[in-house]
């Protein structure tokens, strides 16, 4: 069965993007989470953290429908959403701003730049939804939980000399999210900056995270740690994050790198 894709990447965070009218049959979601397991595999399949379906709505450019490396349903990756919009640009089907459904409501993307296959977009994730400020689930180090349209963990520290690989693991996993959760690792730099690591609910280590570095810029900010703009520091580089009448702003690239068709064998 012959899957045709289009590989992007947001930051070195990177999706398999697929139009759902593609699709060789009806695919119900059992099938897609199989399928997202094996396009996704790094060694047997295509390779990415997640696999996105895309498909034409009333009211929007596009609609786009997550799935997770592990096979896992997921609300919104902030950098896959930018890498739907740079297809979506792409395709001609808009030109400078795009409006992309996804399972945490519309996002709408105004295009920054654009070099070939290379992209800048900002886009409005929405507010925060703070649940609970110096959270000790993890001992020694406060933390918040939040929701930003999916939910996140955000635990400060002072440094990275931690087996916080481990311990996100630990924490998506925890009793106290039953429907798993992202996690990021906030070291404060300075008012305006912020050094963050990832792990992903459903893909593990993550170069860089939208979503996370969005509720990573919401926690510090309501800790009072930074002030808006700020830029958050991934290991595949930075992203920028600004406040405005209570919504935050995310600007960062996405860069189309290949297209392709997948073999997939059920």
């Amino acid at each position: 069965m012959k899957i045709p894709f289009v590989k992007a990447h947001g930051a070195h965070n990177d999706f398999l993007l697929t139009w759902v009218a593609q699709l060789p049959g009806f695919f119900a979601a059992p099938a897609r989470a199989r399928t997202a397991i094996s396009i996704c595999d790094r060694h047997t399949g295509v390779g990415a953290d997640g696999w996105i379906l895309m498909d034409r709505l009333p009211g929007s450019d596009a609609s786009i429908e997550l799935w997770n490396s592990d096979g896992s349903w997921s609300e919104i990756s902030g950098n896959g959403t930018r890498c739907a919009a740079a297809l979506v640009v792409e395709s001609e089907i808009a030109l400078n701003n795009v409006r992309i459904q996804t399972g945490a409501g519309p996002k709408d993307l105004r295009l920054l730049q654009r070099s070939g296959k290379s992209f800048q977009f900002e886009m409005n994730m929405g507010r925060a939804r703070v649940e609970q400020l110096e959270s000790p689930i993890v001992p020694g180090h406060d933390s918040v939980i939040l929701n930003v349209g999916n939910p996140q963990c955000a635990v400060l520290v002072k440094d990275f000399d931690m087996d916080w690989r481990r311990i996100g693991a630990e924490l998506e996993h925890h009793e106290r999210f039953p429907d798993r959760t992202n996690v990021s690792f906030v070291r404060v730099l300075g008012p305006h900056t912020l050094d963050v690591r990832f792990f992903e609910r459903g893909a593990g280590e993550t170069m860089s995270s939208g979503t996370g570095s969005t509720g990573a810029f919401a926690a510090a900010l309501a800790c009072g740690l930074v002030e808006s703009p700020v830029e958050v520091r991934t290991p595949a580089g930075p992203l920028q994050l600004r406040l405005q009448d209570q919504n935050i702003f995310l600007a960062g690239p996405a860069e189309i790198v290949a297209r392709g068709e997948y073999l997939f064998k059920e």
